[in-house]
């Protein structure tokens, strides 16, 4: 049976957003660290947070258009526990006419030791018309820096 290849989320040195999130009770496991299911949980909050931050209301409005999800990868570097407060940062990765890879960081704001990467794909998403479109200008403007 083949193997499954391991995940390798780079990370580029610069970060375009950064928050702090804790990580609650029910983010844990059964084995008492965070759990694969609040990784992503936290990725989402993160992500919503720099849209905000951006100035758009929601996943569903970024420039006329949102955002839906089309994969997502996660690296695991150490445990994540209960009351630790995660510094989440967010990076650009690859970016297409209709698709954007956000990159997350999160570490331990105390200790900056790495918890986890994550890689989610995102496509621009037309809900009335159910259809994949276009990134939207307001959307390009805060990632031209980037690239």
């Amino acid at each position: 049976m083949p193997r499954m290849p391991r995940v390798d989320v780079a990370f580029p040195e610069q970060s375009l957003f950064r928050t702090e999130l804790p990580i609650r009770v029910g983010d844990l496991n059964y084995g008492g660290h965070l759990g694969n299911d609040a990784v992503l949980a936290l990725a989402h909050e993160a992500r919503l947070r720099f849209l905000v931050a951006n100035g758009f209301a929601s996943e569903l409005d970024v420039g006329g258009v949102g955002l839906l999800m089309s994969d997502a990868a996660v690296q695991y570097r150490a445990e994540g526990r209960y009351g630790m407060v995660l510094e989440v940062e967010l990076a650009i990765g690859e970016v297409r006419s209709r698709r954007l890879e956000l990159l997350y960081r999160m570490r331990d704001a105390a200790t900056k030791q790495e918890i986890a990467r994550v890689a989610t794909g995102l496509v621009w998403f037309d809900y009335a018309a159910r259809k994949v479109v276009s990134m939207p200008e307001a959307f390009r403007r805060v990632v031209a820096p980037q690239g």
